[in-house]
């Protein structure tokens, strides 16, 4: 990214982090107020960090106590998640406009990723039509989604459904043209509907010396809402959503089944992973460990044993796809984890989030 470009958006990120600081400050009605005013804007700010580098080190080392919570993490990682657990609690970057493409791969029966390194779109084929979770950002339609729905042997005509994890823009990007000449139906939560039809703007002249960029990312017009507990039926097809608050307000995880060799597993996805926690405000990352126990909950109780990201830096997506590339008829799904490392990704990711919620309150003393 030009040098420019890059000042630019970062001027805007902490212009926007200032703001959050100063919701911190207030006090009784006056913080209620700006809260429901300004806590969109400040979680709307992690779409602004794929386009910068990863945070910066922290000012001071870890304390015994952070080592600790670090510790503990990777205790429970064990060598299924050893990676998350680095990733979470000790080197997190953001997706980014450079992370390599991935070959377009059917990785189970039923379903198939498209994308990138740092983010991928799931389509799911169901028996009265296609069914996406997400859509990708929308300078990559042409370049990633539609050429990996031709390498795949699918036809986008059939897209019936689009879920959206949540309203960022590398999200739901790609889901305005889907719309538009396919007449697919997009479904997003209320909240997130809301945050994409009236994000913040950019604080005033933070452009001026931007060079000249793409068009702006155009949301779906708004059309079928996301609600918890209410599944989202295409065919043969049910996706569960649960709401798991915390990267913006609407973020939505999900619940579904897949089928390998006929044999049907369950997966989820969590579809609003914090990857970066310097943008995101106290309260934001507060509930974002109450968000992470809730869908434990859910997917505990669907017996979940099959783990999927839509931003899979984490979790070892790669090598996966290679394995499942050289997989012989009698080799396990490498998706497949088992219901017990399933919970313990998800205890890893909360416990590192532990970890960077003690190093914030060390750094500010």
């Amino acid at each position: 990214m030009p040098e420019k470009d890059q000042n630019c958006l970062t001027y805007i990120a902490i212009k926007i982090r200032i703001d959050c600081l100063k919701v911190r400050r207030m006090r009784g009605r006056d913080m209620l107020k700006k809260t429901f005013l300004i806590v969109p804007y400040c979680l709307l700010s992690a779409a602004l960090l794929p386009a910068q580098p990863p945070e910066a080190a922290p000012s001071k080392p870890d304390s015994e106590a952070v080592k600790a919570l670090i510790e503990k993490a990777k205790k429970t990682a064990g060598p299924e998640w050893a990676g998350e657990a680095h990733f979470f609690c000790e080197a997190p970057r953001p997706n980014r406009p450079d992370d390599p493409p991935i070959e377009p791969t059917k990785i189970f029966d039923n379903v198939y990723a498209i994308g990138n390194q740092g983010t991928v779109a799931y389509v799911i084929s169901t028996s009265d039509g296609l069914m996406m979770i997400d859509s990708l950002g929308a300078n990559q339609v042409d370049t990633q989604l539609l050429p990996g729905f031709a390498k795949l042997g699918l036809d986008p005509h059939n897209i019936k459904t689009v879920i959206i994890a949540h309203g960022h823009g590398d999200h739901f990007g790609g889901s305005f043209y889907l719309q538009e000449h396919y007449n697919s139906h997009i479904y997003v939560s209320a909240a997130d509907w809301d945050l994409m039809a009236h994000p913040p703007a950019p604080p005033p002249g933070a452009n001026q010396n931007k060079a000249p960029a793409g068009p702006p990312v155009t949301p779906p017009r708004k059309d079928m809402v996301i609600t918890e507990g209410q599944p989202i039926v295409l065919g043969d097809e049910k996706v569960m959503p649960f709401a798991i608050p915390g990267h913006t307000p609407g973020s939505m995880g999900f619940i579904f089944p897949v089928k390998d060799h006929g044999k049907t597993h369950m997966a989820a996805l969590y579809g609003g992973t914090v990857l970066l926690v310097g943008m995101i405000p106290d309260a934001g990352l507060e509930q974002y460990l109450k968000s992470v126990a809730h869908f434990k909950e859910e997917t505990k109780r669907a017996k979940v044993d099959v783990e999927l990201q839509n931003h899979p830096l984490m979790d070892g997506f790669p090598e996966k796809l290679e394995k499942l590339k050289a997989r012989s008829q009698n080799e396990p799904n490498p998706f497949i984890v088992g219901q017990a490392n399933y919970g313990k990704f998800l205890d890893v990711m909360s416990q590192c989030m532990d970890a960077q919620i003690a190093r914030r309150k060390e750094q500010q003393h």
